[in-house]
């Protein structure tokens, strides 16, 4: 079984992107734009004051309004700096 690295700074980028370092060292680029766009669990985060205040919640990033997103997600679907 594969345990994703743990997140230990999140910082929010321009066009809803989000930079994640990972405790392995890894820089991460992730772009939440299709995930916004087309899937409504995720709409309030068009409003850009909303998505700047994400947080890591364990392994993953939690939102406000108690939207988050899978810590495999993130890890699989991002890119390196």
């Amino acid at each position: 079984m594969y345990i994703t690295p743990k997140i230990i700074k999140v910082k929010v980028l321009e066009n809803y992107k989000i930079e994640l370092e990972y405790e392995s060292g890894e820089v991460k680029i992730f772009d939440m734009t299709e995930i916004i766009n087309t899937c409504k669990f995720y709409e309030n985060l068009k409003d850009k004051e909303k998505f700047k205040k994400v947080k890591i919640f364990g392994l993953s990033l939690q939102w406000e309004d108690g939207e988050d997103i899978s810590p495999e997600i993130l890890y699989n679907d991002s890119v390196l700096k």
